[in-house]
């Protein structure tokens, strides 16, 4: 038996039409008693055998079977391929396919010979001068057997060197029984382990002519070739491991700080959780931290001397509050409060005798294309001097804009802004509809939406007055009259303004009761301007001057109020409108009496 250690080998046999059936058999039997002779298994010598002819066919691969029966069964049943002789071909395929891991070669870095042994009767048909070559710089160490009329120069072509000990020549098959007991001693060769001081710390593995040294599991060879060191695994940094890695013999395990434990991943750690044991005693909260854990009060607590127990914080004595009248605490906050007769201003710190009333206003502006471009920035200019006199803020007034034509679209709604030049600003940014006059749908849009809570109107328990204004040109295209009553049925109160050629009998189906009081008609738009003189959205009045009865400021209801200054306005309006209309009837009557002069002087 062959005792030089494990080698990978790959029979190439020629199973071309010149090899006769009685011929192939002594092929046979050669290999049989080459394998006869070797250490053969998994972690021994592996060996596979392929033939060829004009193609190559793979009879079993290196990986195939461990046992020289089973061998021996594959090798008789080879039945020859009886083609061509593409040798080249052949060795192609044991240097890409059959000595590859996947097919059962052990990997370079272990250093197991990889041996070709070719037998061949013929000249090759293809080229194997190139494919040899590439073949040995890969690793694989040829010999080429010839037999008979093999062409001895492709013989030498394809041998590793040197070649007095990788060619050889058969002077016929009958010979080469005989031959192969030699090929095994050359094969075989010398234990070289056996006969010479190898100095391997570990294993020797001895090899044709030479010898390795090899490591025990968990050690790397030294660059001496000879000793072994432990291997670090956790050396190159590839573990993985979140606090520390432990290396072991060719292996390592991951280990948490102190505080942590592993997770089931082997490599995380999670730190435990020592409030989860249940035995913190802690009054509000338990914090856990590495090796232990402290007890945390909520907001508007002090932790008291014990660590455990929590005591309510005075926040009116330990904070700057800001209240004008009194700071009062309350369990983890505070509030402000006035005095009787006082109400606490939307800051939530001030107070004072009757502050600004609050309201949700939307205002509907009519976008239709009889308003044309330079009437329509005129609406936008009364709008925004309307919220120059309203104190905007989350908490008082909130104003959302409505612009329709055919449609209807919320240019913002009454929670989109909080102060009064973020609201002007966005007016002022707002783009000319034209087309249509859906009024009736405008309407509802305004009550289905505009009011609703999800866009900011606050809730009807609020007590908060809900004021619609609506401004329009011309008929309306659709009908108003049921959104117009379900409007005021809903608690708005509505407001309507008329233009040019607005429809008086719209306007009133659209404003509240009493309805005089609560829309107003312009024949132009340059005259809504002086709507805003005397147009104050102070929801509570000043204390009573004159003969006029004096109230209590805080005692008004917003809603009264604004209707009271809204009439105030509408009827400045109308008085205007008189004053506009006579002087136009002049002025008309005067250029009547000029057109007259110039057509008699014609």
């Amino acid at each position: 038996k062959c005792r030089t250690g494990p080698l990978d080998i790959v029979f190439v046999i020629d199973s071309s039409r010149s090899v006769r059936p009685f011929e192939f058999e002594t092929m046979r039997r050669f290999m049989m008693d080459i394998i006869g002779s070797l250490d053969v298994g998994p972690n021994a010598t592996r060996v596979g055998v392929i033939q060829y002819s004009s193609q190559v066919q793979n009879i079993f691969s290196l990986k195939t079977f461990f046992t020289r029966a089973d061998m021996e069964k594959a090798i008789n049943s080879i039945v020859p391929l009886a083609q061509g002789t593409m040798t080249g071909l052949a060795i192609q395929y044991a240097m890409n396919v059959a000595f590859t891991t996947q097919e059962g070669a052990r990997p370079l870095h272990k250093k197991i010979p990889r041996i070709a042994i070719i037998v061949t009767d013929g000249r090759p048909q293809d080229r194997v001068t190139e494919v040899a070559t590439q073949a040995r710089n890969a690793g694989i160490e040829i010999y080429a057997v010839g037999i008979q009329r093999a062409d001895m120069n492709s013989l030498r072509a394809m041998a590793s060197p040197p070649l007095e000990e990788h060619v050889f020549l058969v002077e016929s098959f009958e010979l080469i029984q005989q031959f192969g007991k030699q090929f095994q001693d050359k094969l075989c060769g010398v234990d070289m382990c056996m006969e010479q001081e190898h100095g391997c710390q570990h294993s020797c593995i001895s090899t044709p002519s030479s010898f390795y040294c090899e490591c025990n599991p968990g050690y790397r060879l030294n660059v001496d070739g000879k000793t072994c060191s432990p291997i670090d695994a956790c050396a190159d940094g590839r573990h993985g491991c979140q606090h520390q890695c432990v290396s072991t013999r060719g292996s390592y395990s991951c280990r948490c700080r102190a505080g942590y434990y592993l997770n089931q991943d082997k490599r995380t750690c999670s730190m435990i959780d020592y409030c989860s044991f249940g035995n913190h005693s802690c009054q509000h909260e338990c914090v856990s931290i590495p090796n232990g854990h402290y007890c945390r009060c909520r907001s508007g607590f002090t932790l008291q001397h014990d660590g455990r127990s929590c005591r309510a914080t005075d926040l009116c004595n330990g904070v700057d509050h800001g209240c004008e009248f009194k700071c009062v605490s309350t369990e983890g906050s505070y509030r402000c409060v006035c005095p009787e007769g006082q109400q606490l201003q939307a800051d939530g710190k001030a107070c004072s005798k009757c502050g600004a009333g609050h309201v949700d206003l939307v205002m509907v502006i009519d976008g239709s294309k009889s308003v044309r471009p330079q009437n329509f920035e005129l609406v936008k200019q009364f709008v925004n001097r309307i919220v120059d006199l309203l104190e905007v803020s989350p908490h008082g007034t909130q104003v959302g804009l409505v612009q329709y034509s055919s449609r209807v679209r919320t240019e913002f709604p009454l929670n989109k802004y909080h102060s009064a030049d973020e609201i002007k600003k966005a007016v002022m940014e707002v783009e000319y509809m034209e087309k249509g006059t859906m009024t009736g749908l405008a309407l509802k849009h305004m009550v289905e939406h505009s009011f609703s809570e999800l866009e900011g109107a606050r809730p009807l328990s609020h007590n908060i007055p809900r004021i619609g204004l609506v401004f329009t040109d011309g008929r309306s295209q659709d009908d108003i009259s049921e959104w117009a009553r379900r409007a005021k049925e809903s608690g708005i109160v509505m407001f309507a303004v008329g233009v040019g050629k607005a429809v008086e009998e719209e306007l009133r189906a659209i404003a509240s009761e009493p309805v005089e009081q609560h829309f107003s008609y312009s024949a132009d738009f340059t005259t809504m301007t002086h709507l805003v003189e005397n147009f104050k959205l102070n929801i509570c009045p000043e204390e009573g001057k004159g003969e006029m009865e004096i109230r209590s400021p805080c005692e008004c209801e917003a809603l009264v109020q604004f209707q009271t200054n809204t009439v105030a306005i509408l009827q400045s309006l109308t008085e205007k409108n008189i004053l506009w209309a006579h002087a136009l009837a002049q002025m008309t009557a005067r250029l009547e009496d000029l057109e007259k002069q110039i057509a008699n002087k014609k």
